[in-house]
């Protein structure tokens, strides 16, 4: 098997559900892994909107979820304030809203826009500050991905 990401809350390619976006609640979606690489010591997400007018927007990072893990909750973000960025051995990173946490599909009107949800099999755990931006954590990771998938969802306004 490969290692895969799903979401109960859409099918790959599917809508995703008005809950998830800033029309609805704004609560992150469920998500699951199944067969992540042997040695996996963490991972790290990162959601991007390939199709925003600015160019790829960043709608949520999350690294260090423990390589142990196999899901994340839905709403896992919209609890309190994260101290130093971190909750459950996971670390907050800083999306381009210049926030820590998921904010959710919430494109202009006209054709949906797709979400890419990425998720990387990491052999290390990252050592970086609290809410730390994509880049850097791209480029900390850059040497550590054993494996990488994705899950793209479509929202459209």
């Amino acid at each position: 098997m490969a290692f895969s990401l799903a979401s109960s809350a859409f099918p790959e390619a599917g809508t995703i559900d008005k809950k998830h976006t800033c029309d609805g609640s704004d609560v992150s979606p469920p998500l699951s892994w199944k067969d992540p690489p042997p040695g996996a010591k963490s991972f790290a997400l990162i959601v991007v909107d390939p199709d925003a007018p600015a160019g790829a927007w960043v709608h949520w990072v999350l690294y260090n979820v423990p390589g142990t893990a196999a899901s994340l909750e839905e709403g896992l973000d919209k609890q309190e304030s994260l101290p130093n960025g971190a909750k459950n051995g996971a670390s907050w990173g800083v999306n381009d809203f210049s926030r820590i946490g998921y904010q959710g599909p919430c494109p202009p009107p006209g054709k949906p826009h797709r979400y890419v949800f990425k998720l990387y099999a990491l052999d290390t755990m990252l050592s970086m500050p609290a809410k730390a931006g994509r880049f850097d954590i791209e480029k900390a990771m850059k040497e550590h991905v054993l494996a990488e998938t994705q899950l793209m969802g479509k929202y459209g306004r």
